[in-house]
């Protein structure tokens, strides 16, 4: 079986739970068919670059599966008929990265900068030295 990496772009007017379901069916399609996922990741969210089909927002899936071609033509040919999936795309890779994915790493990381303001490392107004 080939290693595979798919990204999927979802409606804005979706649920954040109806998108992780979405992942879930299409992950089931895959292990349905011979195959497997490895790992999947939600996204978020997301402003577009574009409008597409009057969208100019989406919610983004990642799934990482070991599936044969069959089973992913399937997803695919699946995906394309949802009403809910405006765009997909696989990628066949030789190797899986262990961890999170770059987006992921990203947001988490952006996470991490907005978390230290917040924490009150900086000391009150008050107690900071004067400038004279």
């Amino acid at each position: 079986m080939a290693l595979y990496e798919h990204v999927f772009i979802a409606r804005q007017d979706l649920s954040n739970a109806q998108a992780e379901g979405l992942i879930e069916h299409f992950g089931q399609v895959l292990t349905d068919n011979g195959g497997s996922v490895k790992d999947h990741e939600y996204w978020g969210l997301k402003t577009m670059a574009y409008k597409i089909n009057k969208n100019r927002k989406g919610h983004y899936a990642f799934l990482r599966s070991d599936s044969p071609s069959p089973a992913v033509q399937e997803m695919e040919r699946l995906m394309r008929l949802h009403d809910d999936v405006m765009r997909v795309m696989t990628i066949k890779v030789d190797a899986h990265e262990e961890g999170p994915s770059a987006v992921l790493q990203a947001k988490n990381a952006k996470d991490e900068r907005g978390r230290s303001r917040d924490r009150g490392d900086r000391p009150e107004r008050s107690e900071r030295p004067r400038r004279d």
